[in-house]
């Protein structure tokens, strides 16, 4: 079993952690949750580029312990509501707060 991978990725992750400091400020209690939101909020934003139904450019995502965060403009109610969808399908997640506005 090569262990190199695993431990470059957790070494990495740490780094990341430790030089922003967000772990502490934005209210996790552990490395493993910042990275898990991270996690999350890549995985969000991945699956909003991939539907041709949102703008993934006009929405932001913030995850902070498995709650999602969704800001920004959406054409119409129809794309508000796919990206809400679309959060709520992705592993991890606990909860969608989505404050999108819809701007006609």
């Amino acid at each position: 079993m090569n262990l190199r991978t695993p431990f470059a990725t957790l070494v990495a992750a740490a780094a990341l952690v430790i030089t922003s400091g967000c772990a502490v400020s934005r209210g996790q209690e552990t490395v493993g949750a910042y990275v898990d939101d991270a996690a999350i909020t890549t995985s969000v934003k991945a699956r909003m580029i991939e539907d041709k139904n949102v703008d993934a450019a006009a929405i932001k995502v913030q995850t902070l312990n498995g709650e999602v965060m969704l800001s920004g403009f959406a054409k119409s109610s129809l794309e508000k509501n796919t990206a809400e969808s679309i959060a709520m399908k992705v592993k991890g997640v606990k909860a969608v707060k989505n404050e999108i506005a819809v701007r006609p």
